[in-house]
């Protein structure tokens, strides 16, 4: 296979100053409309790039988190040094992009981002690591799939800003060590105990994600309503953020939807009965739950008389992958308590029998 040119390699690695919301419209949470989004005349995608917010102060929710985060980039900046490593993990969807450019933003500092699943040859990550300025954010999402080539690279790079790199092949071989910038390494997992000990160990801040509470998704979905210029009445932001999920990625896009519904009808103010009308259309439900979900829920219960039953034969019955069903459709649904884990497999629980029996709300399942 012939060599790939330098360019398209970048496509791995966004530099997103001066706007670091530009290549991220449709995720995570809203926040200020400091890019531009509210201006007159702005095309509806530049708006919703302005959705991200760039500040703490613009971070709706994760309280704790904002507050260790607060404490550490003002003892940072104090210093002049580089903010320790940051470990953020939980489920998809809750911000940990997000989070990492609003430190780089708060830093004021560029915010390099780039996936594990990217940098699958050792020169991947020394060119990143090599160009690197003084105190930079480098984001690496998924960083639980980064391989081991590449994490025995991070560990010096992490701990002594130090890369070590093997010239020459057999007796000839030598180690030769490159000095590296100072450099704040920020990494996101959605499965935190996937990590070697060695790597996590290097982190200095490692800190979990939670579900959003109703009211800081309401103000979520208030404040993205405002940003995209929507009409939208407190009722119908509750309603969207009850069948969200605890999750500010999938608040912004049921409002997407509902959107699309009222400008198709003509309706100019969206309230509580329209945004029902638009969520039955994608059969969410009133608490949120999807056709995937109530399948699951279905299966264990009609199939397997509740259960319990192991992960591996419901992936089976569901034809999904079990990776998937562990990381995407269970965590809501062990949430609301309608699935228990037992030690001999999933067991719906009477509140998922209840829920299903009502078809949450009249949605169809």
């Amino acid at each position: 296979m012939a060599p790939r040119k330098s360019a398209p390699r970048r496509s791995g690695l966004l530099d997103p100053s001066p706007d670091p919301a530009a290549s991220h419209a449709d995720e995570e949470q809203p926040g200020s409309n400091r890019a531009g989004g509210g201006a007159e005349g702005a095309t509806a995608h530049q708006r919703e790039d302005g959705l991200r917010p760039r500040r703490l102060d613009d971070y709706i929710g994760q309280a704790e988190l904002k507050q260790v985060l607060s404490i550490a980039v003002q003892a940072t900046r104090s210093r002049g040094e580089a903010l320790d490593h940051v470990l953020l993990h939980g489920p998809p969807g809750l911000g940990k992009t997000t989070m990492a450019l609003v430190v780089a933003e708060e830093l004021g500092v560029r915010c390099r981002i780039t996936s594990a699943p990217a940098l699958e040859r050792p020169r991947d990550i020394v060119g990143l690591l090599m160009n690197l300025q003084p105190r930079e954010v480098l984001f690496i999402d998924e960083i639980h799939r980064l391989n081991r080539v590449a994490e025995e690279l991070l560990y010096p790079a992490m701990e002594d800003f130090r890369l070590d790199l093997t010239v020459g092949q057999g007796s000839t071989a030598r180690t030769r060590s490159l000095p590296l910038a100072p450099f704040t390494l920020v990494g996101a997992t959605t499965r935190a105990g996937a990590l070697s000990s060695p790597l996590r160990d290097r982190f200095g801040l490692i800190q979990r994600l939670e579900f959003y509470a109703l009211d800081d998704l309401q103000a979520i979905v208030e404040r993205a309503a405002r940003l995209l210029q929507l009409d939208l009445e407190a009722a119908a932001a509750l309603e969207v953020a009850r069948r969200c999920r605890g999750t500010p990625r999938i608040a912004n896009r049921l409002l997407r939807r509902v959107r699309d519904v009222a400008a198709v009808g003509g309706q100019g103010r969206i309230g509580a009965e329209l945004v029902d009308q638009a969520l039955r259309l994608h059969r969410v439900d009133g608490r949120g739950l999807d056709a995937s979900d109530r399948r699951l829920l279905r299966l264990l219960q009609d199939g397997h008389g509740g259960g319990p039953v192991g992960l591996e034969t419901l992936a089976a019955g569901l034809g999904e992958d079990p990776a998937t069903l562990e990381a995407v459709v269970e965590p809501y649904l062990l949430q609301l308590g309608f699935l228990q884990r037992t030690p001999r497999g999933r067991v719906v629980t009477e509140a998922g029998r209840a829920h299903l029996a009502g078809c949450g709300g009249g949605a169809e399942p």
